[in-house]
């Protein structure tokens, strides 16, 4: 992780900074490798210092590399403060994004007004990826595809959304992954209209529109897929309208991905398609967003995104199309931005599938 530390040096050198905190697990992992819940680290010019709890210690020996390890108890926001007080810092950088306002007061209230916020200081290393970063959502992408491809065949009338996508998350952690990367969604029929409905009772029919959005978590990256099927048969031309209709705004937005883009200009591809068939107001969320050790990372792919896509960026494109009370179709892919275009790592079949009853 030392060449982390390096690219967050100059940054702050940047920024005007003297130091970086962080009491952010996502950050924490990326900068120091630590996959717990509960550390905080405190960066400068010459020092880097890793602060737990007796319950990480040795997880972070095992883990931490290229910090100083202290064993501190008691609040752990008012011993970072400390730490910065004792080296009498000033203009210490932090994510606003990610601080409780109590994490704040405490800091404040232990080191004085000496923190400066660079909501950016972080997120704009860990936009791009590195090639054992890629590798890692590779993987947990695969992993989470092999669950689907297993689990299709075994679709019976009767199951209930909760059921699959409990069987999802189980097979997730049965496969090698520490667990779902968000909460899986399963919905059938008229549910799937819900872009980001809850899983519920409702049981299988043939007939059905089937919606599955789920990805795992695998040494502490993320994975992202949706796909939409058929149960027993198509429930109408209108799906198979719809699904047509995601699929080649999809397919535009994958062929204007390279570097350069804009993202306001990526998630116009696939949008414009859908709004001139009419469904404009059917497609109400983002087109994409970042994916890494968080589900959801910068860069974000909407009508008010700002900034452009890079080499090494992995994101989603998800457009969908929802009908109130009928169904709704999404179909999202996990990419890697490349020099001349994108890499799909998403290699599940998209295309119109009527799952066999």
């Amino acid at each position: 992780m030392t060449h982390r530390i390096t690219a967050l040096r100059e940054n702050l050198a940047n920024e005007g900074c003297g130091a970086f905190i962080s009491l952010t697990p996502a950050t924490n992992q990326y900068l120091a490798g630590f996959s717990g819940t509960t550390s905080a680290i405190l960066i400068t010019p010459d020092e880097a210092l890793f602060l737990c709890d007796f319950r990480y210690t040795e997880q972070a020996q095992e883990q931490v590399r290229g910090y100083a390890i202290t064993e501190v108890k008691g609040k752990l926001s008012e011993r970072l403060a400390e730490a910065v007080s004792e080296r009498r810092l000033s203009a210490v950088g932090f994510e606003p994004q990610y601080m409780t306002v109590d994490e704040f007061r405490a800091l404040q209230a232990n080191a004085g007004s000496v923190f400066t916020e660079t909501p950016e200081l972080v997120s704009s290393l860990r936009r791009r990826k590195d090639e054992s970063e890629i590798a890692l959502v590779r993987a947990a992408s695969e992993l989470a595809e092999s669950v689907l491809v297993d689990l299709l065949p075994e679709l019976r009338p009767g199951i209930t959304e909760r059921e699959l996508a409990a069987r999802f998350e189980y097979e997730f952690k049965m496969r090698g992954a520490s667990g779902p990367s968000f909460d899986t969604m399963a919905l059938f029929g008229a549910r799937s209209s819900l872009p980001h409905g809850q899983p519920g009772d409702r049981a299988l029919q043939e007939g059905d529109v089937v919606l599955l959005d789920f990805g795992c978590r695998r040494e502490g990256y993320c994975s992202d897929l949706t796909r939409t099927y058929a149960f027993g048969r198509i429930p109408g031309g209108w799906f198979q309208e719809i699904h047509e209709l995601t699929l080649a705004a999809q397919r535009q937005a994958l062929e204007a991905v390279r570097p350069g883009v804009s993202c306001q200009e990526v998630d116009a591809a696939a949008r414009d398609v859908i709004s001139n068939a009419g469904h404009g107001s059917h497609f109400g969320h983002g087109l994409g967003h970042g994916v890494g050790i968080e589900i959801h990372e910068a860069p974000r792919l909407n009508p008010e995104a700002t900034g452009v896509l890079e080499a090494g960026m992995v994101i989603t494109i998800e457009p969908g199309v929802y009908l109130p009370g009928q169904g709704g179709v999404r179909i999202e892919d996990l990419i890697v931005v490349t020099q001349d275009g994108c890499e799909v790592l998403t290699r599940t079949q998209k295309e119109l599938e009527i799952l066999a009853p």
